[in-house]
């Protein structure tokens, strides 16, 4: 579309000198937020000695320019600052106590603008150049800007010729302007983040449990730099989130984010913001398949809820073993804050599917680990944990729900650092958090197999993920138990065993996988997860065979999932130098001795008292298999 002539409007453009001569002491000025900061008004403001600019109250929900980095002591009795977001570098400044911090959930926002709450006399913001009808659009923030117009009696806009176009409520008309002033300061642009292999562990992580057809709540940091090539082979992604990034531009481009699942603003990206590089704002000039909306309709947990398959992705600077969270803050922090979380999470647990995912690596910068025993020193805490999900590092996922504080502990002990682990169980059995018992093998993370971990498809369509036991499965390896039947737990201990308790329980899922090892089947539900099935070995004193056992949940027989872990074990047995497998079978167990018909090994076996000594070498071509003794 054509621009308005400039001869339309060109009365109401005038100088930033005379825009700062129409402002009173004592106003309240809104500006506009992050990358859509009025940066040739704010640079203006913080260098005019007009005797007019005192005792303002500038409001910014969220502050990524100038107005904070040259908020010097000059200029203390010019203006203060008030913000809703402690992150970027604001929480300094609000720490030093030179900007105020007004803690909400940013849905209220906009109704304490509209009941005067929060009062706005003054709007700046900035837009694009006018089309042909006099409308300019607000760009990558609409957040509250048109609410604050609507109350403001000075309006003034700040037009940027690189301001992008974009669609959604974001237009404005230049009637709505009492002045407009050109802008001769650049946009805000944000490189990517450097790539991290830790980071590329956690995100690959997280990426496992995104299923196709969900709907991402996303905002910038490496984190999401990272994820998103571990997502672009996802199918059907939709967006509904704070922040649109570059990697989100990715993912819409390579075809993973097609928002058609979505019931509402279907077949859009929907945002409130956007942060990033030049290619990203260029990109979402006139770009129909991004919408903007105002903030309120973003954050309304309520309409997050009605979103199937919502995945909030946060990241957490430190998680304490009750499950506490402390926040980042400081230089590069733009996520959320406590208040946002909040509106995030509930959306997340209203939505049918929805997923909350709390990450990081396990160790900080200076090799500390980022999982305490405490984090009651640390700021910007969010400690609702009733509503965590899950947690996620690159050594593994500790899912909270239905958890204990207990299980929780173990569950985050499992995917700390290995060099971390040993003193966490230390300190958790001091503050009486695991049993005073637990057993902890000290090498065990080192060696843990994540390698193993996949998730297969079954012929009738069961989805079972596998990967090595952890001493954090001992509750659902003790629930499995006690789902056989009598008949199972003869099967596979050859006595009528009737209780598993904790200390018989932990010592089975305690393994030391350079000599032992175990796989356990996960059935995945949405919000949990529950083993169905484990099949191990263990190597035999002093010889390269190791004894093998299976177990099958009740109502997961037949599936084939003891034949296919059987296949993952001989593969991982292989390559740690093992020459054969051993078992001990009941002659009526006709299931289990099919798993071993089924192997491309010959099978010897010899039947002693209703049990088949079964051996397997994996170095022999097959010739004979059990059925033929």
């Amino acid at each position: 579309m054509q621009k308005m002539p400039e001869t339309e409007w060109k009365h109401k453009l005038v100088s930033p000198a005379k825009v700062l001569a129409k402002i009173e002491p004592g106003m309240s000025v809104f500006l506009g937020t992050g990358v859509a900061e009025p940066r040739t008004f704010v640079k203006h403001l913080l260098s005019s000695q007009l005797a007019n600019l005192c005792d303002l109250e500038l409001i910014q929900i969220v502050s990524l320019g100038d107005v904070v980095s040259l908020n010097t002591t000059q200029n203390k009795h010019k203006f203060r600052l008030k913000t809703f977001f402690s992150g970027w570098l604001a929480s300094d400044a609000i720490q030093s106590g030179a900007v105020d911090m007004i803690p909400c959930q940013f849905s209220n926002i906009p109704r304490f603008v509209a009941s005067g709450t929060i009062k706005i006399d003054a709007v700046f913001v900035q837009i694009s150049p006018p089309d042909q009808a006099g409308f300019s659009s607000l760009g990558v923030a609409v957040d509250i800007a048109k609410q604050a117009m609507e109350k403001a009696s000075l309006v003034v806009g700040e037009i940027n010729a690189n301001v992008p176009r974009t669609m959604g409520d974001t237009f404005v008309h230049v009637n709505d302007f009492h002045y407009l002033i050109k802008a001769t300061e650049p946009l805000i642009y944000f490189p990517r983040w450097p790539e991290n292999s830790v980071m590329n562990k956690v995100a690959a992580n997280v990426a496992a449990v995104v299923e196709d057809g969900s709907c991402l709540s996303f905002f910038a940091g490496p984190l999401y730099d990272a994820l998103g090539k571990h997502l672009k082979h996802k199918k059907n992604l939709g967006i509904h989130t704070y922040t649109f990034t570059d990697v989100l531009m990715d993912l819409m481009k390579c075809g993973a984010v097609t928002n058609k699942k979505k019931k509402s603003f279907h077949g859009k990206s929907l945002t409130a913001y956007a942060q990033g590089t030049k290619e990203l704002l260029e990109w979402l000039n006139n770009n129909p398949l991004v919408e903007f909306q105002r903030i309120d309709i973003i954050t309304d947990h309520i309409k997050m809820g009605l979103i199937d398959k919502l995945v909030v992705i946060l990241p957490a600077r430190k998680i304490d073993l009750n499950g506490n969270i402390a926040l980042h803050i400081g230089k590069g922090n733009v996520t959320a804050g406590p208040g946002q979380i909040q509106e995030l999470f509930a959306g997340a647990e209203r939505s049918r599917g929805g997923r909350a995912v709390f990450a990081m690596p396990s160790r900080n910068l200076k090799n500390e680990s980022n999982i305490l025993l405490s984090v009651d020193s640390y700021p910007n805490q969010f400690t609702i944990r009733e509503s965590l999900d899950l947690i996620i590092t690159e050594y593994g996922i500790a899912s909270f729900f239905g958890k204990s504080v207990r299980e929780r502990a173990q569950s985050l002990i499992d995917i700390a650092h290995p060099d971390d682990r040993e003193e966490l169980v230390h300190k958790a059995k001091k503050a009486r958090i695991i049993y005073p018992d637990q057993i902890y093998l000290q090498h065990s993370g080192h060696f843990y197999p994540d390698k193993i971990a996949m998730i297969h498809t079954f012929p009738d369509g069961t989805k079972v993920f596998f990967r090595a036991i952890k001493p954090s499965d001992e509750e659902s390896m003790r629930r499995l138990f006690y789902r056989f039947s009598d008949d199972t737990v003869f099967y596979r201990y050859f006595s009528p065993i009737k209780t598993m308790p904790h200390s018989k329980m932990q010592e089975y899922v305690n393994v030391d996988y350079r000599r032992d090892m175990s796989i356990v089947g996960i059935l995945e539900k949405p919000g949990a997860e529950r083993i169905i099935a484990e099949g191990r070995y263990s190597r035999q004193p002093d010889s390269s065979f190791a004894d093998t056992a299976f177990v099958v949940d009740e109502k997961f027989k037949s599936k084939g999932i003891a034949s296919f872990m059987m296949e993952l074990l001989v593969r991982y047995a292989q390559g740690q130098g093992i020459k054969g497998f051993a078992a001990d079978v009941l002659c009526d167990n006709k299931s289990m001795l099919k798993v071993y018909e089924k192997l491309p090994f010959p099978v010897q076996s010899r039947l002693e008292c209703g049990v088949y000594h079964l051996t397997v070498n994996f170095s022999e071509e097959e010739t004979t298999t059990a059925a033929d003794t």
